[in-house]
């Protein structure tokens, strides 16, 4: 067997796109492909490899291997960022001009071959880099010296003293678990993307949505102001015992408390990270293990002796957990350090405040008060274990109040003025690593803009982006609580705002997971969504336990913001799990109510409205939103036949602005008539579709082609074949405002300023302008100007489309709603007027109901109407109705205009005589009913009528719209035709 030719062998590895996962070894090119031979090859921005060789077309390729750059939504300096094509680049021939059907949203942005020398000298220096921390000192570090603080030092020997050895054990291995199981779920939130500023808000509201996001976050950033306070107190408290000793006094204790922590937390402003260090030195004695034994069990003491107390006094020393996740944004690897540093500070702290505990309960008595006279045993009656050892603390010591004194510790340890320089160190670092976080906290929740009036506080300043307004707002807040001065006041308030904070992170762990999305990745795996949970309800509890009317406060503020949040729906799309939750429930219901039978009483109707572009009929789309909202489906169709793009964004902006809950679903046809039956056949979910379809009425029939009101005909009786209801809407003024004088002056002005604005975009694009000398502007020099915000603005506001105000916006005052209930429907043309007067636009319009008939007929129909409780109660017979048109009025059957000629079997719009003869009576009462309706309804807000029904092959399409037309014409309210589908849509039964 003879070998292949060489020269006929494919050599594929010329063609192998050269593109390499890695970032920063990469080659960059301006079209975004490596590799030789790529070049510009349509208008679009793609890429192809050209080699010179028609022969190898069919290897040529767009298709990159995967990069970094085309899922990241930053920049890297020193390149520019390369851009996956889209698939109509891909897909469609480089030779058609035509666009996509619909708009894409991930294209490469046209680029010039030629990069500019100005951009050049403006990226030869790379911008500075603000200074990052590792998992260490970043994290861990910050985080123990925030554990380690004023709580140590100055309130675990109280604890120990009043709950025993044992309880404080409890107490600290509590406050553990609930630090632990919310660093285990902080750690898998923040391995789930990349993490910014903001810390913990920047966690929950990523992960939970900003209605809870933004509520925890001022509560968090609230929190750590007050423990910039709490811990202030302590420092301030231990200087004045200091100064008591050696007899300097100020004013008095609390006072002189409040001076002193004022001037500290106004020095710690400009103060850096303070460290902390102490030894401990246990005194081996034969006493140390009776001791331990006695104080191993509770002794409580005064108003605050009990766990929940003790309790809710220890729990801050706890909160300082979070503190490297707090600057999150100044973290080298934010992934990799919040989980490590965080469980390993609260594993070591743990550890130590155990160990502490029982040193100081094993070697310290309960009641003593460490003054060296009291050793001497003068009370041969005293029973305490104190007296077992030659120490006297018997009934006038414990006659005094207990009183919160840091010699304990001094006396276990190897060199007592160490304890006061930790109190020191650790009060002053945790003090100013609150003063840090808060802000940091504050900054980022300013910069999403959920709350008015503060972001004035999330300008940043210098290269890191200091929020020196934060800084100076959280001194204010802290400097309020410094003036408490009582530590045992300020720790509760604490404990129950991080508690609740706890609690939400808890729970946006367990609802990331529990919502099954797809987006839910961590990278770190050690969590348990339930184990989540349970950290979150054991948080709940706990508040209410230690401060009922706390907890109260705090979660009335939490609903508070969220309400305003809900309502105000800020313009942010954070991917979070509540809209995952959303999107699980729906689904979820959407497919329960297949299990669901149709039934007569939960009858709704669900609109499918065919409004165009629903900017383009604005006075349809508010009708029917008055029918539907909160009621029922409402789905706004356009057919897009002159234009071969479909767009849905900017219509479901236009629908939400105007605040209609209605769905929009754009089809692509060649005629309006294949675009409404897709419509038809495929608008829905399961039993959440459309069964009433909405339009407004062809007005301009006459002068269209006759085919084209062939069309719309055909259209209803497409929807009549699928067992719709049909509506139609006429209003005098007509419902397409796109054509009238005002759009086209809007039209005139706009194409002026988006000419200006359309130039302006393409340079802040760096796209290519082809005139006589090519030129190309700074992208860094616009944006350094402020031309790329200022020209963003002008192109979001004059690519709006308009907000028309309509007469169904307005209250329709003492009006009346005339229905004409001529012919039995099932009942629609009842049901939808009612439905309006629920409504408070319509509330006070009075409902009035026209039959044909006798006085008999009347009382039937009150009779009727009764049974179906819909409260109208005036009803009126029109025995006139059958008669004749006015002579002059019948002409329009003898001459309805271009329609009526000799029918052709190739042209089915064609009327012929032997049609106007055979529906001559049906015409005849279409204009007796327009001389009614002129008569009865001249002042009416809306009149409803029975639409008649035109038989397919007995009635023309066009002969049909003629009667619409003889029967809503020249009347001055709007008229809206219904027609059910002759099954029952009202009952009177109760099953």
């Amino acid at each position: 067997m003879e070998s292949p030719d060489a020269r006929n062998v494919v050599q594929l590895d010329a063609f192998k796109p050269r593109l390499s996962l890695s970032v920063a070894n990469a080659k960059i090119t301006h079209g975004g492909f490596d590799g030789p031979g790529y070049d510009n090859c349509s208008g679009y921005g793609s890429r192809v490899a050209s080699l010179g060789s028609d022969a190898l077309s069919a290897y040529e390729t767009l298709d990159p291997p995967p990069h970094y750059d085309f899922y990241t939504k930053t920049e890297v300096f020193g390149r520019q960022r390369r851009f996956r094509p889209s698939l109509y680049q891909l897909h469609n021939d480089p030779k058609d001009s035509s666009p996509p059907i619909y708009e894409e949203t991930n294209a490469e942005p046209i680029r010039g071959e030629d990069s500019s020398e100005e951009d050049e000298e403006e990226q030869k220096e790379p911008p500075s880099e603000p200074t990052r921390f590792g998992w260490i000192h970043g994290v861990m570090i910050r985080c123990m010296l925030n554990i380690w603080g004023v709580i140590l030092y100055l309130r675990l020997p109280w604890i120990t003293a009043q709950a025993g050895i044992g309880l404080t054990w409890v107490i600290i291995l509590l406050s553990s678990c609930i630090t632990g199981i919310t660093g285990l779920s902080t750690s898998a939130i923040a391995t789930n993307g990349k993490v910014k500023k903001g810390g913990t808000y920047f966690l929950i509201s990523r992960s939970l949505g900003p209605e809870l996001g933004g509520s925890i976050g001022l509560i968090f950033a609230f929190a750590n102001a007050v423990a910039v306070a709490m811990h202030t107190v302590g420092f301030a408290e231990t200087v004045t015992e200091l100064m008591y000793e050696h007899g300097a006094v100020m004013v008095d204790r609390i006072n002189d408390i409040r001076i002193i922590g004022i001037i500290t937390v106004t020095c710690l402003l400009g103060i850096s990270l303070a460290g902390m260090s102490w030894e401990s030195k246990v005194p081996i004695s034969p006493s140390t293990a009776d001791i331990f034994a006695t104080n191993f069990v509770p002794g409580w003491r005064g108003p605050d002796g009990s766990f929940f107390g003790m309790f809710s006094i220890f729990f801050p020393s706890a909160t300082g957990i979070l503190a490297g996740a707090n600057i999150s944004g100044d973290l080298k690897n934010p992934a990799v350090a919040i989980p490590k540093g965080t469980l390993m500070a609260i594993f070591w702290t743990t550890i130590s405040y155990l160990i502490i505990s029982a040193t100081i309960g094993a070697c310290v008595v309960r009641d003593a008060s460490g003054l060296l006279n009291d050793t001497l045993l003068s009370n041969s009656n005293c029973g305490d274990i104190s007296c077992q050892y030659g120490w006297d603390f018997t009934e006038p010591f414990r006659s005094k109040p207990c009183t919160f004194r840091f010699q304990s510790i001094g006396l276990v340890s190897a060199f007592a003025p160490l304890i006061t320089a930790g109190i020191f160190g650790a009060t002053l670092s945790s003090a100013l690593a609150c003063l840090v976080s808060a802000p940091k906290v504050f900054e980022c929740l300013c910069k999403d803009k959920l709350y008015p009036f503060i972001g004035i506080f999330g300008k940043g300043y210098g290269k890191n982006e200091e929020p020196l307004r934060g800084y100076l707002l959280t001194y204010v807040i802290a400097a309020c609580f410094i003036l408490i001065a009582e530590l045992n006041t300020i720790a509760p308030i604490i404990s129950n705002f991080f508690l609740c904070s706890y609690a939400l992170i808890n729970f946006s762990c367990f609802h990331a997971s529990i919502t099954n999305s797809p987006g839910w990745r961590p990278s770190f795996k050690f969590y348990s969504k339930w184990l989540s949970l349970l950290g979150a309800v054991i948080c709940v509890v706990l508040m209410f336990l230690l401060t009922w009317w706390a907890a109260l406060i705090a979660f009335g503020v939490v609903f508070l913001l969220l309400g305003y949040t809900v309502y105000k729906k800020p313009e942010v799309n954070w991917g979070s799990s509540v809209q995952a939750s959303s999107y699980n429930r729906a689904l979820s219901q959407c497919a329960g109510l297949n299990h669901v039978e149709d039934h007569v009483k939960n009858y709704r109707p669900q609109c499918l409205v065919l409004t165009g572009p629903p900017s383009s009929r604005p006075a349809l789309v508010d009708l029917i939103s008055c029918l539907t909202k909160d009621l029922s489906l409402m789905i706004c169709g356009n057919v897009v036949t002159a234009s071969p793009k479909a767009s849905s964004e900017r219509h479901v902006t236009w629908l939400n602005k105007r605040k209609v809950r209605s769905f929009y679903r754009g089809v692509v046809a060649a005629e309006l008539r294949t675009g409404a039956n897709m419509l038809l056949q495929g608008a829905g979910l399961g039993r959440i579709k459309p069964n009433v379809l909405l339009m407004g009425f062809k007005t301009n029939f006459s002068s269209d082609t006759p085919q084209a009101a062939h069309d719309y005909i055909s259209i209803l009786h497409d929807a009549f074949d699928l067992r719709y209801g049909v509506c139609l809407l006429r209003m005098k003024e007509g419902l397409d405002v796109s054509q009238s004088p005002q759009s086209h002056g809007e039209r005139r002005i706009s194409a002026a300023k988006m000419n200006l604005l359309l130039f302006s975009f393409l340079l802040i694009t760096e796209k290519k302008i082809n005139t006589q000398s090519k030129f190309l502007f700074s992208f860094q020099r616009l944006k350094d100007t402020g031309t790329v915000h200022l020209v963003h603005l002008l192109l979001k506001r004059y690519t709006e489309q308009p907000q028309r105000s309509t007469g169904f916006q307005k209250a329709q005052g003492k009006k009346t709603i005339d229905v004409y209930w001529l012919s039995d429907d099932g009942g629609l043309t009842l049901l939808l007027p009612y439905l309006l007067s629920r409504r408070k636009r319509w509330a006070r319009c009075k409902v009035r109901v026209f039959v044909g008939g006798d006085a008999d007929t009347r009382e039937e129909v009150i009779a009727l109407i009764k049974k179906f409780r819909l409260g109208f109660h005036d009803v009126e017979v029109l025995p006139d109705v059958y008669q004749s048109p006015q002579p002059e009025r019948c002409v329009l059957i003898a001459h309805p205009g271009v329609l009526i000629i000799e029918r052709q079997q190739e042209e089915p719009w064609r009327i012929t005589e032997q049609d106007l003869e055979r529906n001559r009576a049906k015409s005849l009462r279409q204009i007796r009913l327009n001389e009614v309706l002129k008569d009865y309804s001249r002042e009416a807000a809306l009149i409803v009528i029975t639409m008649p029904v035109g038989m397919k092959g007995a009635c023309p399409n066009t002969l049909y719209l003629a009667w619409l037309d003889f029967l809503s014409r020249d009347l001055r309210p709007p008229v809206l035709l219904v027609r059910g589908n002759q099954e029952n849509v009202l009952t009177f039964y109760c099953q």
